[in-house]
Formats: structure tokens, sequence, C-alpha cells
């Protein structure tokens, strides 16, 4: 068994971290989102100004996240709860 970084959710399609390894990477996520929303706000006029200083840089560090994840955690499918309803596995 592999140890990974993240496990698939109970509910639903995505990731929760399972491991220190994981939680470190998503709180680094998290600190980046907040500077990059910090720093686009600082001399932003409006919500569009924001908006648009901060789209392409959430879409990169985003899909930066979604690869580490997929790298190091399950393979993801849709959960509907309880593992012992899931025949595949």
């Amino acid at each position: 068994m592999k140890n990974f970084w993240f496990k698939r959710k109970r509910y639903g399609f995505g990731w929760v971290p399972s491991s220190w390894q994981g939680w470190i990477i998503s709180l680094i996520y998290i600190l980046i989102l907040v500077k990059l929303f910090t720093m686009a706000d600082i001399d932003s006029h409006s919500i569009s100004d924001t908006f648009i200083k901060l789209s392409v840089p959430f879409i990169i560090v985003s899909s930066i996240f979604i690869v580490i994840c997929y790298k190091t955690g399950e393979k993801p499918k849709w959960q509907w709860g309880s593992k012992h309803l899931d025949k595949t596995e």
C-alpha cells in the first residue's frame, strides 16, 4: 500500500489531505492564494480590477495544486459514501 498524501473524498469528487505532507501542501496553497489576493487588492480600484489581476495567477496556482494532488493521491473518482458499497476495490 502506497502512502498517499491525499485520499479520495468520501462524498463527491476530489481529495482531502491524509498525511503531514498533504497538509503542508494544502497550507502553502492557501497562503499563496491569500498573498496573491492581498497583492492584487492593494492597488486595485474596483472589483473587476482585482478579478482581472487575480484570475490568471489563481488558475496557475490551482492547476499546480491539482497536479500535486493527482500525482501524490489516490486515483480520483466519484464517491457516494461508504467504501463497502464500492464494488471496484
